[in-house]
C-alpha cells in the first residue's frame, strides 16, 4: 500500500487522486444496479408525440415535480388529481399559464387512470396511497413516477415490483440523488474501492427546518376535501388538519416519520454504493424535541442495521440543523485507508486515514480528495431519465426494484422502534425471522373496501 509523510500529504492535499479517470469511467456501473429493461421496443407514448401525464397529489412536492416535467417540451399535462379541490384547481390554473391549456380535474384517481390519451401518471400523494395508486396505474398501462418512500410497508413494496413487472412498465422512483453527477461520483469512488475495506456507514438527517406540530383539535373536514377518499385504504380516524397534506408523514397511519422520509435518500445512496442486504435492525428514539404535539413518530431517532459487511448506523432529528461534518444531512462511508463524505448541498470529499507515527511522521494511507460542486438540476436529470426510459422501455436510474430494496432496512427500524425489540431479517425470503409480532408488520391492513391487489 502507498503512503505518503506529512510533507507528501500537505503537498498533494488539493490535488484530485491519482486515477480519477478511472474513476468517472466506473459512472456507468454507479448508475443503475440492474441492465436494460426487457420490454416492448420504442414506440411514441401517443399520436400527439407528446407524453401525455395525470399528476395525483397537488401539494407541495407534486406540483414542483409536474413543474419538472414541464420543462421537457415533449410532456403535456392532461389531467390533475387531489381530494382537496382548492389544491387542484390552482395547479390546473398554473398549467394553463404554463403550457396555454388546462388540465381536466379530478377527486377520484381512477378517474385519470381510465383515459387513454393518459400515458404516464405523477404519484405524489401521502405515503399511504403509493402502492395502491402505482399498482392500479400499472395495471391501467401507464408508467408511474413515484413519490418516495416507495411504500407504507415491505409487503406493499413488493406488490409494486411485481406489478410492475407483470404488467411491463417503467417505475422510477424519485430518489434524484440517482441522477445527481456528483452523487455518482461520489458512489463511483466508494465502488473503485480506494477507500479500503469498508466497515462502517453513517446516515442522517439533522433538520431544523421542521419543528412541532402542535395538538389541535379534531374537527370537521373543509367542504372542499373528500376526507374519506384521503384515507382511503387508511383507518378511519376524525379529521384533524395536523394529520393532513404535509404533516401526514408524522403519523404511523400514514407514512414512517423521519426514518422513511430521509431514509428513503440516505440509505439508498447507502444500498446503491456497496449493495448488500440487511440482516438485522435494532432502533431507539423518541419525542424527546417536542413531547407535547400530537406527531406519533419519533422526532429524534437512532437505528443500527447489520449489513452481512458492515455496519450503519442512521440518526435523524427535527428541530436540530447540525449533523456530523457540520452537515445537515449526509452519508459518511469509513473504510481503512480514508473516509468519504456526501450530500445535496455540499458536494462530496475524501479525508485521508493515518497510521501511527513513524519516525515523527504521520503516514497518510490515500490523498484526500477536497470537496467537490454540487449538481445542479438533478431534478429535471431525474425527470428527463424516466420520459427517455417511457420511449425507450429502459431501466430508470431509481427502479421500483431498487426503491423498495432501499427502503427495506428503514421499515426494519421502525418495526424495531415500535416494537422495543431488534429484528432479524431473512433478506431472500423478505420475512422476518422468528417474531410473528415482527413479520405483522412487515405488511399493513386496508380498510374496506381498499385491497392490495394479489398476485
Amino acid at each position: 500500500m502507498k503512503t505518503w509523510s506529512r510533507r507528501t500529504f500537505l503537498d498533494r492535499s488539493t490535488k484530485a487522486l491519482a486515477g480519477a479517470a478511472g474513476i468517472a469511467s466506473g459512472l456507468g456501473s454507479a448508475r443503475a444496479e440492474s441492465g436494460s429493461r426487457p420490454g416492448k421496443p420504442a414506440q411514441k407514448p401517443a399520436a400527439s408525440d407528446k407524453v401525455r401525464v395525470a399528476l395525483v397529489g397537488c401539494g407541495g412536492r407534486g406540483t414542483f415535480v409536474l413543474d419538472t416535467f414541464l420543462r421537457l417540451r415533449e410532456v403535456d399535462c392532461a389531467a390533475v388529481v387531489d381530494v382537496d379541490d382548492h389544491r387542484s384547481a390552482e395547479t390546473a390554473q398554473n398549467v394553463a399559464k404554463e403550457r396555454g391549456r388546462k388540465p381536466d380535474t379530478y377527486r377520484d384517481f381512477r378517474r385519470a387512470l381510465d383515459r387513454r390519451d393518459i400515458d404516464a401518471v405523477i404519484v405524489a400523494a401521502p405515503d399511504h396511497w403509493h402502492a395502491l395508486q402505482t399498482i392500479l396505474a400499472c395495471q391501467a398501462g401507464k408508467d408511474v413516477y413515484v413519490e418516495k418512500p416507495l411504500a407504507t410497508s415491505i409487503a406493499e413494496g413488493r406488490a409494486m415490483v411485481k406489478a410492475a413487472r407483470r404488467t411491463n412498465r417503467v417505475v422510477q422512483v424519485g430518489t434524484q440523488q440517482r441522477s445527481a453527477e456528483h452523487f455518482q461520483e461520489a458512489v463511483a469512488f466508494v465502488r473503485s474501492g480506494a477507500l479500503g475495506r469498508l466497515r462502517f456507514v453513517r446516515g442522517w438527517a439533522f433538520l431544523d427546518w421542521k419543528g412541532s406540530i402542535g395538538a389541535p383539535a379534531d374537527r370537521p373536514a373543509p367542504d372542499y376535501v373528500d376526507y374519506d377518499l384521503w384515507l382511503g385504504p387508511a383507518p378511519e380516524r376524525p379529521f384533524n388538519p395536523m394529520r393532513f397534506h404535509h404533516n401526514f408523514r408524522w403519523f404511523w397511519d400514514y407514512s414512517g416519520g423521519l426514518m422513511t422520509d430521509w431514509g428513503a435518500h440516505m440509505v439508498d445512496v447507502v444500498r446503491w454504493a456497496l449493495d448488500g442486504e440487511p440482516v438485522s435492525a435494532a432502533s431507539t428514539g423518541g419525542k424527546f424535541g417536542y413531547p407535547d404535539d400530537i406527531r406519533e413518530t419519533p422526532d429524534t431517532q437512532q437505528a443500527l442495521i447489520a449489513f452481512p459487511d458492515f455496519t450503519l448506523l442512521w440518526e435523524c432529528a427535527i428541530g436540530c440543523g447540525v449533523g456530523p461534518w457540520q452537515r445537515e444531512h449526509g452519508v459518511e462511508f469509513h473504510g481503512q485507508n480514508g473516509i468519504l463524505v456526501v450530500d445535496r448541498n455540499n458536494g462530496w470529499e475524501v479525508l485521508a486515514e493515518t497510521d501511527a507515527f513513524a519516525q515523527s511522521e504521520r503516514v497518510y494511507r490515500l490523498t484526500p480528495k477536497p470537496r467537490q460542486p454540487v449538481s445542479r438540476d438533478y431534478d429535471l436529470e431525474h425527470v428527463r431519465d424516466f420520459v427517455s426510459c417511457i420511449l425507450s422501455r429502459g431501466t430508470p436510474v431509481a427502479d421500483v426494484e431498487v426503491g423498495h430494496r432501499s427502503l427495506i432496512p428503514t421499515h426494519l427500524a421502525n418495526i424495531s422502534y415500535r416494537l422495543g425489540r431488534s429484528v432479524r431479517w431473512d433478506p431472500a425470503r423478505e420475512e422476518v425471522v422468528g417474531d410473528p409480532g415482527a413479520q405483522a408488520l412487515v405488511g399493513r391492513v386496508y380498510r374496506t373496501p381498499w385491497t392490495l391487489p394479489a398476485d
